[in-house]
């Protein structure tokens, strides 16, 4: 089983590829809109890629007001 640092790296990683960021530049409490410059519709992308990654489905009331890693990696685990 991940353990919640596990995931948590997981996501950043999925996200450096996604968006072609340097991993270094990226830590858990970074707000992902922020740090990555992006818009609701490329934050649906990285769900969706995270959602196949790890074979979850997260529903919209569960990542409603997320905009950092950290969080998004914690529903993500209570999801495995």
């Amino acid at each position: 089983m991940r353990t919640l640092e596990q995931t948590t790296q997981e996501v950043l990683t999925l996200a450096a590829q996604h968006f072609n960021v340097l991993i270094g530049s990226l830590s858990p409490a970074d707000d992902f809109f922020k740090k990555l410059g992006i818009n609701s519709l490329q934050a649906l992308e990285l769900l969706t890629r995270l959602e196949n990654h790890f074979g979850i489905e997260l529903p919209d009331y569960e990542v409603q007001g997320v905009s950092d890693f950290r969080t998004l990696a914690e529903r993500i685990q209570s999801r495995l």
